[in-house]
């Protein structure tokens, strides 16, 4: 059975919180204000409910000084461009569309009221032994935040028997435009107890789009051969930060485009908790949350910040729009947006 109540109020705006639980205890919640997740809950190797994701029980803590000034993203849903587009301009057949620009000189996350900043509307929810799942609608109309075209978009969260979390993205535009959907969850197997340095991290990538001064990709490809970034075969997140000073935040490149794939996995020993994420996006901005800021913590107590956790962004390439080649940056009125990402949760 999901479960509904009134979370709060934003602009006028009733805002909702929708609760799914499966049979093993695991709980996501989800409100309708950006799509957000505010809490998810899984079984720890003991059997306890450990809570994973940072956010608030209260929609207060979404408005705090400290998170307005810090503006982590907790949980939202992202769009209509994930990460970031320079310069926030780009072309669409010759016409060039400037965007607005709230990360220096560039454009992020859908800009200054994405998706994130917006109320959904719930428009299905499906109940059974199997899975309980939940869908969200919003319509982005023609020169939102500088976007082409009229865009409809649908996003349906679904928690399985089996303690996985499915995120499925589709859209649809009357007009050639970028669209990059993802999900800004950060995580915490430990329960927030510690920081995320005894994570053990597989992430399966070869390489990664290199960024400019601006902390934007232009096209640039590197190896992760023989650097610190190769994580193909597992390692402690805290011998990565040891020779990275502010530690990840890179996109890494996957070697299939389109098809669900495992692209890494995360493990704590103390909670035993894994979580193995599956996607069909091309690569994966992963960050470890050094920006984060100290300032916030979750009503329980649990506390938040500096590699308090990590985010997995499965999305199209950053500044997609002005990179040649990148795949599927952009959505035309012939070939509907569709994404999905799987976050599956177990305990060794």
């Amino acid at each position: 059975m999901i479960k509904q109540q009134l979370f709060g109020v934003y602009e006028g705006h009733k805002v909702h919180l929708y609760t799914l639980q499966n049979t093993n205890g695991m709980t996501v919640k989800i409100m309708t204000l950006g799509a957000t997740i505010t809490s998810i809950q899984v079984p720890n190797k003991n059997n306890e409910l450990t809570e994973v994701a940072c956010g608030f029980d209260q929609l207060d803590g979404y408005f705090s000084t400290a998170y307005k000034a810090n503006a982590p993203y907790f949980g939202c849903t992202v769009g209509r461009f994930a990460s970031r587009i320079k310069d926030g301009k780009f072309q669409v057949d010759g016409a060039e569309y400037s965007l607005a620009v709230n990360d220096g000189s560039n454009h992020l996350h859908g800009g200054l009221k994405g998706l994130d900043k917006q109320i959904w509307k719930c428009i299905n929810q499906a109940s059974a032994t199997e899975k309980e799942s939940i869908t969200f609608k919003k319509n982005s109309l023609h020169l939102e935040e500088g976007f082409p075209g009229n865009v409809e978009i649908e996003v349906t969260f679904t928690l399985t028997k089996n303690n996985a979390l499915q995120i499925i993205y589709n859209a649809i535009t009357d007009h050639k435009t970028p669209i990059s959907l993802t999900n800004h969850t950060y995580f915490n197997l430990s329960g927030f107890k510690e920081t995320v340095g005894n994570h053990t991290a597989k992430i399966l990538a070869d390489a990664f789009l290199k960024a400019d001064h601006t902390n934007v990709p232009v096209g640039e490809i590197e190896e992760v051969k023989n650097t610190v970034l190769d994580l193909n075969q597992g390692r402690l997140l805290s011998e990565v930060f040891a020779e990275l000073p502010t530690g990840c935040e890179h996109y890494y490149l996957f070697n299939e485009v389109e098809t669900l794939k495992e692209v890494a996995t995360f493990d704590h020993s103390k909670t035993g908790i894994t979580l193995q994420i599956q996607t069909t996006e091309p690569g994966m901005l992963f960050y470890t949350g050094y920006f984060t800021s100290n300032d916030l913590k979750r009503e329980t107590g649990d506390q938040f910040g500096r590699y308090r956790a990590f985010c997995c962004e499965t999305h199209r390439y950053p500044n997609g729009p002005n990179i040649k080649d990148a795949p599927n940056a952009f959505t035309t009125p012939d070939e509907p947006y569709n994404s999905t990402t799987v976050y599956q949760f177990s305990t060794k």
